[in-house]
Order: structure tokens, then C-alpha cells, then sequence
């Protein structure tokens, strides 16, 4: 297998195997999905996300009988009528399409595993690929946080989240997930009013809006009115309602508070699916104490069915803030998991904001209110950890063989948004000790270089990560404090850019066993798209131009000739790494294997089954994406993968979370940065 994961630098000193970690598995997951009369186009569209064939069908002994890798299709009328001989021996979805001629049926939904909402009239895709990514457990956000120091979350406390949508990628930059807040939802009422508690189709619908528009996970909250929210207490059911139907569409984490009886708490832990569960508790009475023996009691019942325990305190003194932290300490000793998310509320407790790693809480200036009393902005808390002495200023550099605009740019702003401390310097590659020199300086925090390093030629480089060394290739150079001393790794982010563009519009498992094409001047050259596609489960991976020999080469095949290519299996995917000067000759190949008659399902929802990644930039006579657009391909482009890789670049050098929207923004849309 290949390990893809960065480790301690003690094990990247050994030569192990090389593999890639999260190859999915090949059993294709058996889905029947229930859709509204005339709108099965949204069933082709679940199938090619899936990269599986697809059909509908008026009976559910068909469905029983089936191939069970066949994703199944039928009007819910239909199914009604039949639900006497229902069975859970497929995931059952009902989508809804909330602008159609249709109303919502609560009652199909409630018979349902998930319910996936969507709109026709500006379709998004790559949601489709992200929810179901995450309820067939293709990904795992809550595992990917939990290996970060820090992390936090915005909360929006919009009364509609059609005002946060133009400033949302603002607003989420520094943040790790993104709280939606039901209980501060204003549905509108024909009287002019707001209702009391909105409607689960108005929530629906504004959760829909939020996740169309961001890939941070998001937290789904129901804050009742004790803990300073507004959701009614006289119904504990009512909370049992609205986050068992959150789980059903698909959020990453739900908000269960403490005090909801114990056989509701139990109830949506065994319904949690892939969902996560923050147990939560707040206290405002200003009465709490930290040391008292009921607190440890209080965390060990969040921990029986939370995944993350979240407390939170309104103090009045500085001495509760050490109170605080030597609860932490010894908590998370004797507790390691699941992680402690603990703060005190009010302008004392600012401090313990500093302090708290797990999911603390952020607000921005743009947003209309604080959610909670002492809310920090993600600039603020960086600046306390700076003037604490907890977030020393560094110098980050960008190494390449000419200016970037683009690259300054975006770091630049970068830091000024999160007021970072770090200064983004520019340094030419030029002789071959200067990468090694600039490593010694007194305060380098780490850089990226462009084009990357070769791994074997970087002595001083004492560790590099699995994906470095697989790849032989660095572009990214982290600094890790080991026994006081600044040890520094070679790790490569590109394999993980690429990864991320493919994953955009298909679930992991979509390659999982199918053909690629990869084009390429030289083994180098295709190195990080080897590995990227080989973690997604690819195979084989069919080369032009080069011959893989190196440690990627196992099912790895050149094509010779004409007839290897008369012999070579329709490709789910064709990446070029050809420089832009010679992308053209991947014009022929986008048309030869065209998307036969595939191009678009109905009402503009875009069905393709195939893949085009080109990773050159610059001018060329002929641009192979808009071929392979006519030609029915998904396609993306150097910017797009750049973007991404940018994204994995930001979090591993300084540990902070930019939405992918963010870095086109700030470095120029349509633009590659590398």
C-alpha cells in the first residue's frame, strides 16, 4: 500500500514499503434512490459521481434482484406504494429538488437512510460528489482535523444564510469548519413575522445554500434557550427531529447538548452514520467551577456518545482561566479521547480562547452578532498567541527560478487577513547550496519551491515524508521543533492538489479499478500524478512519452504503439503533464475517446463520466480544455490544481485553513500560481 501520511521524523528516517493510504474499496455501494415525477436526471447524475451504471425502475422486486454496483431509480409515488416490501439491503436516498414543481413529502424522508436537496437552476455537482463522499464513508473530515494543533469553527449567525453567501469565503478564511446556528434562523411568516422555531424544509433549504458554497465541514447546532439560544426546551423531541434529519443530509457534525434526556443522546448515536457527534455543554450562571468533582462527571457522560465534548463556562476572574487549564491537562491525561473542547465565555475568558485547541469558536467583523460573550475573530487570536510568545514570527519563503506576483500576493494577503506574523519572502533558485542556505537562516518557518526539489539531491533535508520520497520530489519544506532543536522536512503537496481536483466532482471510489492516461515529458514530470491517481484506487495507469521505472512503476504501462492503443481500455482519466507548448498533443486522444453522447443530463446538470486534467500553463495555439469540454470531458486546468495544492501548501506551512474560493480570489481567478 502507499502511506501518504506525513509522520514523526523518526519513522520517515526508515525505508519502509511504499503505499498509498485510503485506496477505497472495491465493493461499489448499492444505492436506490427516490426521486419526484419527470426528475430522474438526477439519478444519472448520482451514477456518474459514482462512476457506476444506472438505471430506473417502477418495481422494488427489481431493485432486490438487481446488480447490487447498479444505482437504482424510482418515483416516489411509486415507492409509497410499494414501502409494504422496503428493505435496508440498499442505502435508501430521497432527493429532492426544493425549486421543482413538487412539494416535500416528510414522511418519505422519515422511511429514508439520507435525504440529498438540490436546485436545477444553478446545479452544483461537486456537492453531489461531497455528500456522497461523506455518508459512504470515502471521507473522513473529523479524522483529517483531529491531526491538526489548532482548529476552529465560524458560527453564522445570520437569520438567513443567503446574507452570509457573498462574503463566505472571507468570512471562513482561518476557519476549520463552519457552524450553522438553526436556532438563530428567521423564517419569514406570511404576517410579516418570523416563526417561532423554523421549518425543517426552511432549514433544509438554507443548509443547502450553505453547503453549495463551501467544502469546510459544517456543524449543524439546535442552542435552546438555557444556553443562550433560542430553541424551546418544553420538547426534548423537537431536538431529536431536527438533528436526526441533519445526519440525513449528510453534516459532518451535529451539536446534541448534554442535557437532552439520556435515550435521545443514545438514539442519535446509534443513528450518527458517518456524521460526527460535538456533546455539548454551556454553563452562564457564573456558579460553575472547574475543580469541583461533578465536572469531571459532566465530561466522562459527553464522552459516552460524544466524538468531540465540548464545555463552555461564563467566569469572572482570571483564577477560573487557570482553573481551566489544569482541568484541561488533567482531563485530556487521563482521557485522550475523545478531544476536550473547553473555554470560559465572557471578556475574563478571553485568554482561555488562546489556550483552547479544539474547535474554538471565531467570529468575524462581518458578521451581523457574536455568538457567544468574548467571541474572538481568528485575527485576534493570533495576535494574543504572537504577543504571548506562543506564535513566533517567522519568515516564509517562496524558492523558484522567477517571481511569482501571484504566489506574493496570495501569502501576503494570506497573512494580513489572519494577522499572522510571518513575512513571505521571495528568493531565486540559483546555486545549489542556496536552498540550504536559506534553511539556516534564524527564522525560517518553512517554503515552498517551485519547480520542486529532487528529493535525493537535498541532503540536508534529514527526514521527508512517505509522499516525498515515493514521489522523489519536495515542494514544500516544514520546520518540526524536535528535543529543542528545528528539524526539517521534505513533504510534497502537489500529489494532494491533483487528488483534490479529481475528487471534486467524483467520490473516490468512482476510480477505483479504472484506466488513466497520463502524458509526460519524463518520469519527473508525472511523479505526483502517478501517486495521486494510485491513491484513489487507479489502475492501470497507461503512460506517453516516458517509461516509469521507479518505485510508483508496478502497473504503470507505456504505450508503444497504435495498436497498444487500439488494445488500450476506454481511460477514465487522461491527465497531461506536458509542457503548454506540446498540450496539444492531447487534442486527438480528448476526441478519439470522446464522452459518447454523454454530455450534459437535464436542466443544465452536467453528466460526463470522465475525466481531463491539464496541468500546464501559460500560452498555446490550441486549448486542449475547451476540446475536452465539446468533447464531454469533466476538465480542469493548472489553476485549479494549483489552487488546491495551495490550500495543502497554507495548512502545512503555518497550520491555517484557506477556502479553495479564497486562494483564487486573492491570487487571481483562472490564473495557475505554479
Amino acid at each position: 500500500m502507499i502511506q501518504a501520511e506525513s509522520v514523526s521524523t523518526t519513522q520517515l528516517k526508515e525505508v519502509g514499503t511504499i503505499a498509498v493510504q485510503e485506496i477505497p474499496g472495491s465493493n461499489k455501494p448499492a444505492l436506490l434512490l427516490l426521486h419526484g415525477e419527470a426528475e430522474e436526471d438526477i439519478v444519472s447524475i448520482f451514477a456518474d459521481v459514482l462512476g457506476q451504471p444506472w438505471e430506473t425502475t417502477e418495481s422494488l422486486e427489481d431493485v432486490k434482484t438487481g446488480p447490487r454496483g447498479t444505482i437504482y431509480g424510482m418515483r416516489s409515488s411509486l415507492a409509497v406504494s410499494q414501502a409494504g416490501s422496503w428493505d435496508r439491503s440498499r442505502i435508501l436516498i430521497n432527493t429532492h429538488c426544493v425549486d421543482g414543481p413538487h412539494p416535500r413529502d416528510d414522511t418519505i424522508t422519515e422511511s429514508c437512510d439520507y435525504e440529498y436537496l438540490y436546485t436545477v437552476s444553478t446545479f452544483f455537482r461537486r456537492d453531489v460528489a461531497r455528500f456522497l463522499s461523506l455518508i459512504l464513508g470515502q471521507i473522513s473530515p473529523h479524522r483529517d482535523l483531529t491531526k491538526k494543533a489548532r482548529t476552529t469553527l465560524i458560527s453564522t449567525t445570520f437569520p438567513d444564510v443567503h446574507a452570509a453567501l457573498p462574503n463566505l469565503d472571507i468570512l471562513s478564511v482561518g476557519a476549520d469548519a463552519i457552524e450553522m446556528r438553526v436556532d438563530l434562523l428567521e423564517e419569514p411568516l406570511r404576517d410579516g413575522g418570523v416563526s417561532r422555531v423554523p421549518s425543517l424544509k426552511y432549514v433544509g433549504e438554507q443548509l443547502m445554500l450553505l453547503r453549495q458554497r463551501t467544502e469546510l465541514p459544517i456543524i449543524f447546532t439546535t442552542r435552546c434557550t438555557k444556553e443562550n439560544g433560542r430553541f424551546p426546551m418544553d420538547d426534548p423531541n423537537l431536538f431529536f427531529k431536527y438533528l436526526t434529519r441533519a445526519i440525513q443530509w449528510g453534516c459532518e457534525y451535529i451539536d446534541v447538548e448534554l442535557w437532552l434526556p439520556e435515550e435521545i443522546r443514545r438514539k442519535l448515536a446509534e443513528r450518527k452514520g458517518c456524521s460526527k457527534i460535538i456533546s455539548a455543554f454551556h454553563d452562564f450562571s457564573g456558579n460553575f467551577k472547574w475543580l469541583a468533582p461533578e465536572t469531571q462527571t459532566l465530561f466522562e457522560r459527553g464522552a459516552v456518545y460524544g466524538d468531540i465534548v465540548k464545555m463552555y463556562v461564563l467566569v469572572n476572574s482570571m483564577q477560573e482561566n487557570m482553573e481551566l487549564e489544569y482541568f484541561r491537562t488533567t482531563i485530556q491525561t487521563k482521557y485522550p479521547h475523545p478531544p476536550f473542547s473547553g473555554l470560559n465565555m465572557g471578556p475574563t475568558g478571553q485568554l482561555t480562547r488562546t489556550m483552547n485547541k479544539i474547535f474554538t469558536p471565531i467570529t468575524h467583523p462581518l458578521l451581523p452578532m457574536i455568538a457567544a460573550p468574548g467571541q474572538l475573530s481568528a485575527a485576534q487570536i493570533n495576535s494574543a498567541l504572537h504577543s504571548m510568545g506562543q506564535m513566533p514570527k517567522l519568515d516564509i519563503y517562496g524558492i523558484g527560478s522567477f517571481r511569482s506576483t501571484s504566489q506574493a500576493m496570495f501569502f501576503e494577503k494570506c497573512f494580513n487577513e489572519l494577522s499572522l506574523p510571518h513575512q513571505f519572502s521571495f528568493a531565486e533558485r540559483a546555486p545549489k547550496a542556496s536552498i540550504e542556505y536559506i534553511l539556516r537562516r534564524p527564522k525560517f518557518g518553512g517554503a515552498y519551491i517551485s519547480p520542486p526539489l529532487v528529493a535525493a539531491s537535498a541532503p540536508y533535508l534529514p527526514a521527508l515524508s512517505n509522499a516525498a520520497r515515493a514521489i522523489g520530489q519536495v515542494d514544500t519544506v516544514l520546520v518540526r521543533q524536535e528535543n529543542g532543536q528545528a528539524v526539517f522536512i521534505g513533504d510534497n503537496a502537489t500529489w494532494k492538489g491533483i487528488r483534490a481536483t479529481l475528487s471534486r466532482d467524483f467520490v473516490p471510489s468512482a476510480y477505483s479499478g479504472r484506466t488513466a492516461l497520463l502524458l509526460a515529458n519524463s518520469e519527473a514530470d508525472a511523479s505526483a500524478s502517478i501517486f495521486a491517481l494510485k491513491s484513489l484506487g487507479i489502475g492501470p495507469v497507461y503512460t506517453i512519452g516516458f517509461k516509469a521505472k521507479g518505485s510508483l512503476s508496478a502497473e504503470v504501462e507505456p504505450v508503444r504503439s497504435v495498436e497498444d492503443m487500439k488494445r488500450l481500455e476506454q481511460p477514465f482519466v487522461i491527465i497531461s503533464a506536458l509542457p503548454a507548448e506540446r498540450s496539444v498533443l492531447v487534442v486527438p486522444l480528448l476526441k478519439h475517446y470522446r464522452v459518447n453522447g454523454r454530455h450534459s443530463g437535464g436542466h443544465g446538470m452536467k453528466v460526463s463520466g470522465k475525466v481531463f486534467v491539464d496541468l500546464a500553463s501559460g500560452p498555446r495555439k490550441v486549448d486542449p480544455l475547451d476540446i475536452a469540454t465539446a468533447a464531454g470531458w469533466t476538465a480542469y486546468g493548472s489553476a485549479d490544481v494549483s489552487a488546491w495544492t495551495t490550500v495543502e501548501m497554507i495548512r502545512l506551512l503555518v497550520g491555517q485553513n484557506t477556502p479553495y474560493d479564497f486562494v483564487q480570489l486573492a491570487s487571481g481567478v483562472g490564473r495557475g500560481l505554479f
